[in-house]
């Protein structure tokens, strides 16, 4: 297959691009706009495989992307471009209405008036794959309920708003014009190449530098933990297989209180990187409790049953195994880590080439 994937340079976009080029025979264009959070040095294991095209575009170029999918001519969409951070979702909506509502529009009419074009048999066969996220949903308030795919939206922050839109228009599209898409929902993701931002490596990060673990309010908020390669599998298989017209939730099976996450990683830590910044006895010492995060949501579980029940697929990862191999990667990669923090990887990518001829 010949597979568009927006936003591949971002965390869950180039660990989908990674597992397309390193355990299948497709081929990928990466159409990315590069924003803060797009990284190609994400993409250097693939970059130089014949397979694998880059493109810097934004989707909400109709133009553009209308050019883009002539000249690749995908057999399917798999739609990740977004702003994703809710805390710079609160500090500044207007990015997130723009990309997550308005991109997502713009791609719509340029797929469909390319999907229309197509013969008919490769009509039949095309996909639209819009992924999403579980905090569409809002959040649980019981410790036993979870997330279906007919949960009602309810979503908390201009984030999860944004994104809620998306997932309208896309099953609006299907639903008028006839569109062939798929949706997936994914809880809390994890793993290597995670932007600093991020819980889980702001916390690896700060506590190598001997700098405060800051924890919101009491730290048990609950969330679902999905190692993000095993998220790829999850969307190769969704976009392959998937019943057209569709939503499939994607969850880790791992709820952990985020306090928790921030002592596992501490004692991770203790054991990977015993050797402490001056003036440290215990990295678990470095949590200081800030002030809530507004509307920050309680608790997100999915029921990932349907994805199970319909495509096989499950999580190979626990949550004690994933989180190991997070914590390694980063001590292995602090060059990557460095390079995002003084905004070197934005001054390096300037020079990246479109190799989509």
């Amino acid at each position: 297959m010949r597979l568009l994937v927006t936003g591949g340079a971002g965390f869950i976009g180039s660990a989908l691009i990674r597992h397309l080029i390193g355990h299948t025979d497709h081929q990928v264009l990466n159409l990315d706009k590069l924003t803060y959070a797009g990284n190609l040095e994400s993409l250097t294991d693939v970059a130089d495989d014949p397979r694998y095209r880059f493109l810097q575009a934004d989707i909400a170029d109709r133009e553009r992307v209308a050019e883009a999918l002539l000249d690749f001519q995908p057999d399917a969409i798999m739609h990740l471009a977004a702003e994703s951070h809710v805390d710079r979702s609160i500090d500044g909506p207007a990015d997130f209405i723009q990309t997550n509502i308005v991109g997502t529009y713009q791609l719509l009419e340029a797929t469909r008036a390319y999907w229309q074009s197509l013969p008919a048999a490769r009509r039949e066969t095309f996909r639209f794959h819009h992924i999403s996220t579980d905090e569409v949903y809002g959040d649980l308030h019981g410790v036993d309920d979870l997330f279906t795919e007919s949960t009602p939206y309810a979503p908390s922050s201009p984030y999860s708003a944004s994104k809620a839109s998306s997932d309208h228009l896309v099953r609006a599209w299907h639903r008028t014009y006839g569109l062939p898409v798929l949706i997936t929902n994914c809880s809390n993701n994890y793993g290597p190449y995670h932007f600093p931002e991020k819980l889980i490596p702001l916390m690896i990060l700060n506590a190598l530098e001997g700098k405060p673990l800051p924890v919101y309010g009491d730290g048990q908020q609950v969330r679902d933990w999905l190692f993000v390669e095993d998220h790829a599998r999850a969307l190769l298989k969704v976009v392959t297989e998937g019943q057209v017209g569709q939503t499939y939730n994607i969850g880790g099976h791992n709820e952990q209180k985020n306090l928790e996450v921030v002592r596992s990683i501490c004692a991770l830590l203790e054991e990977l990187a015993p050797t402490k910044p001056a003036g440290v006895a215990r990295y678990e010492d470095l949590i200081t409790y800030v002030k809530d995060r507004p509307g920050h949501d309680q608790r997100y579980a999915i029921d990932a049953s349907k994805i199970q029940r319909e495509l096989g697929w499950v999580p190979e990862e626990t949550f004690e195994s994933g989180l190991r191999k997070t914590v390694q990667w980063y001590l292995d990669n602090l060059d990557w880590c460095r390079h995002v923090q003084d905004g070197s990887y934005r001054r390096e990518r300037l020079g990246a080439m479109e190799n989509i001829a």
